[in-house]
């Protein structure tokens, strides 16, 4: 009996990432968020940005939808090299993104650091190119802060776990931190296609998987 074993995922270069478009594959005008009733690409007034990638979208976004003092959520694509790309293209691994929600919140209602708590709560970020059973580069942990101030929390909130997940036995967190560069806009959040966005109302039964390992840092 022969047992093949799964190659490990490898994150494309930025020469081998294929080439994308120049039109966005979100419809333009974005149509209304399910949940909150704005545009899938809207910021509320009063509200920042902040982007998370932990796993599949789905889940991801529907975590969102229950924090008091979010004000919307979009899912996309970020962190790689192909603009505008599509969902069947990030699965080849060949556009070097991962699969990420896009939240708007309210920071009189709830903070950057509360949100990144929740994020590190919410999935294993020790499994490197993977959450379970989704195995790729497009499943890697990332925090995308769009300031100065968004990246201090992260890092700080990055070695508050570090020290939890060891302590609980888990090896080293492979969360990756990429600010946000306002002169490029490198890493892009790139909106993908509609029948993502609030996948799981639209799919009420659809694959939705739970990746929290109960690891906390109150």
């Amino acid at each position: 009996m022969f047992f093949f074993q799964r190659p490990a995922p490898i994150m494309v270069t930025r020469e081998q990432a294929l080439p994308g478009r120049t039109h966005r594959i979100l419809p333009t005008p974005a149509p209304a968020n399910l949940v909150f009733g704005v545009p899938d690409d809207a910021t509320p007034e009063g509200s920042e940005a902040a982007c998370f990638a932990l796993g599949c979208f789905w889940g991801e976004e529907k975590m969102f939808w229950n924090t008091d003092g979010v004000t919307n959520t979009a899912v996309g694509y970020q962190g790689g090299f192909t603009p505008n790309p599509t969902y069947e293209e990030v699965c080849t691994g060949r556009t070097g993104h991962a699969e990420t929600v896009r939240v708007t919140y309210d920071p009189a209602r709830v903070t950057y650091e509360a949100l990144v708590r929740q994020f590190f709560e919410a999935h294993d970020p020790t499994q490197g190119y993977r959450q379970g059973n989704d195995v790729g580069t497009q499943y890697r942990s990332a925090l995308f802060p769009v300031s100065a101030a968004q990246e201090e929390i992260a890092r700080r909130q990055l070695a508050a776990y570090a020290a939890a997940y060891a302590k609980a036995g888990y090896g080293a967190i492979t969360t990756e931190i990429t600010r946000l560069d306002e002169a490029t806009g490198e890493p892009a959040f790139w909106y993908a296609e509609e029948y993502h966005q609030q996948y799981l109302i639209k799919n009420p039964d659809g694959y939705c998987p739970i990746h929290s390992t109960g690891v906390s840092c109150a």
